[in-house]
């Protein structure tokens, strides 16, 4: 036999609770709606029918100025009327509000969590009590078969008896939370009513913590942020592990600026690439995107006549003004890199060829190319005033930190709050379902890679003139792997359309930060790459799980 509780609450008796509280609120909203009918219902109303009015094609505009003038004049007087009563109502609010605070939760509440918390506790004994009898009865039929095949056929029973008492517990302890749940939501509800949808900010703090309390789910809040409580937990444990080896604090203002600093033109490349990722594509060649950018980026900023030649030929920009020169090698830094992503761009649209192929063959060409166009030397330094031009430090603080945080406001304003952003979403999600919809999936595709483009260009323009020149082919090598990482870790996914602005700077972060955590612990490069090839594995596997459980 299930164990019985006559602790629990009926619904009966929960209603009866709520009945003073019901009826003694509802009186003052029905004062408050009756007040309400001539004057601020009348102005929304009248509002929303001026709205209407203004889209509307049946009327002509004489017709409308008409019709708007007369319900201008209904809505002088609906304002009139509410502007009267607001004082009543007012008042009638405050008297409600304070019998609400007075009675809810000591009247009516606490006696419904007091009774969830007893159905709940009567919800896992009556689980135990069904397991126990179950059991028994297994162990009781057991005894009695002596066939191999029917002792099978008994435990893959007992099996799925026992599956389904886990279900009934889930069930009920499921009716138990969306009890408490609706219970607390009822005062918001009451409150809605009465002040028509208008909270404190500390009643809307209350909801959403409830709503995350009630919402919460243990396997999915794992699957979300395992990855990130691990890589938390190995930072905490760096914190106090580098002062006792090295003798260095690594939480200190001066180094969370430096790993900022650092991750600045990093942050461009991860934006690029994030917006491929979320086409289900991806970028092989921003490495050496960025070795080509600063190559010619030195090359135009250089201090002096280039001593290095390009295809032979050694260009001198002596002759232009400083401002001149960076400007110009931040334009030729963004063309280079937007015409090789927008090749790539166009076989990957236009031919369906996967991204991993298209920019592999940039990646190769442009190496190529700049490898034997430089003859593999590097340029040597930049004009030592640029630095303090574009990225001066304003006390320790880092400037280029600044043009990091303008290129996320500016892409989360593409990705989020412009039409090419809701397509590449559409896209990356659903290509064919998006073409159906009267979307270019070719525009879109190659709007994703020239946007990239731009933002390499840009990157590798900061680069530059965050390490004063020293461009050379083989610079940036592997950077692509780490602005991959960094997307991956910080939630955009492969599966296309999924992704977040916040995810990527959140992800190249942290990136960055166990680089620069790792090289001061002293840790072998070599080693470092084993770190970070485990977490983008752990990335991408807990991005697997969370798309299986989706499916």
């Amino acid at each position: 036999m299930a164990p019985v509780n006559t602790n629990v609450l009926t619904a009966e008796q929960e209603a009866k609770l709520r009945q003073s509280i019901d009826e003694y609120v509802g009186s003052i909203q029905a004062k408050i709606d009756a007040l309400r009918a001539d004057g601020t219902n009348k102005v929304v109303d009248i509002q929303n029918n001026l709205d209407n009015l203004k889209r509307d094609r049946i009327y002509t505009q004489n017709e409308k100025d008409s019709i708007a003038s007369q319900w201008k004049k209904d809505l002088a007087k609906a304002k009139a009327v509410e502007a009267k009563n607001k004082g009543e109502i007012d008042k009638l609010i405050a008297d409600a509000e304070t019998y609400l605070k007075s009675h809810f939760n000591t009247d009516y509440y606490q006696h419904v969590v007091a009774s969830c918390a007893a159905e709940k506790s009567f919800a896992q004994e009556k689980y135990r009590a069904t397991v126990a009898q179950l059991q028994q009865d297994h162990e009781k039929t057991l005894a009695k078969l002596t066939d191999s095949h029917e002792i099978k056929d008994e435990k893959y029973v007992h099996k799925n008896r026992l599956f389904d008492a886990k279900m009934q517990l889930t069930k009920d302890l499921q009716e138990v939370k969306d009890r408490r749940h609706a219970a607390f939501d009822h005062k918001y509800h009451l409150i809605d009513m009465l002040r028509m949808s208008k909270f404190t900010f500390a009643e809307s703090m209350a909801q959403k913590v409830e709503n995350y309390r009630y919402t919460f789910n243990s396997r999915n809040f794992l699957l979300k942020n395992g990855l990130y409580l691990a890589i938390a937990v190995i930072f905490i444990a760096m914190c106090f592990i580098t002062p006792a080896v090295k003798g260095v604090q690594l939480l200190t203002v001066n180094n969370v600026l430096n790993i900022l600093q650092q991750a600045s033109p990093r942050m461009f490349l991860a934006l690029g690439v994030a917006g491929l990722i979320m086409l289900a594509g991806t970028d092989l060649s921003v490495g050496r995107m960025v070795g080509m950018g600063m190559t010619a980026a030195t090359i135009i900023m250089h201090n002096g006549i280039n001593t290095g030649s390009v295809f032979g030929h050694i260009f001198d920009f002596t002759g232009v003004p400083v401002v001149g020169r960076i400007i110009l090698a931040l334009v030729v830094c963004i063309v280079l890199c937007t015409i090789f992503t927008t090749i790539a761009g166009f076989f990957t649209a236009k031919f369906k060829m996967h991204p991993f192929i298209s920019t592999m063959a940039n990646m190769l060409v442009i190496f190529g190319l700049v490898t034997y166009g430089t003859k593999g030397v590097s340029f040597g330094a930049i004009d030592i005033t640029i630095p303090d031009m574009i990225i001066p430090k304003i006390g320790k603080f880092p400037t280029i930190i600044l043009w990091a945080l303008a290129a996320v406001v500016i892409v989360w304003f593409i990705w989020n709050k412009t039409t090419f952003g809701k397509n590449l979403y559409a896209v990356g999600g659903n290509p064919e379902a998006a073409s159906v919809s009267g979307i270019s999936v070719f525009a879109v595709t190659v709007g994703a890679f020239i946007l990239a483009g731009i933002l390499y260009g840009f990157g590798s323009w900061l680069e530059c003139i965050r390490m004063v020149g020293s461009g050379s082919a083989a610079y940036g090598q592997g950077w692509e792997m780490d602005a991959i990482a960094a997307c991956v870790v910080g939630g955009v996914s492969f599966t296309g359309g999924i992704g977040k602005i916040s995810g990527v700077v959140v992800g190249v972060c942290i990136f960055t930060a166990l680089t620069y955590c790792l090289t001061t612990l002293g840790i072998d490069t070599n080693l470092q790459f084993v770190f970070s090839g485990i977490i983008i594995l752990v990335a991408v596997t807990l991005d697997c799980l969370k798309y299986v459980q989706k499916k």
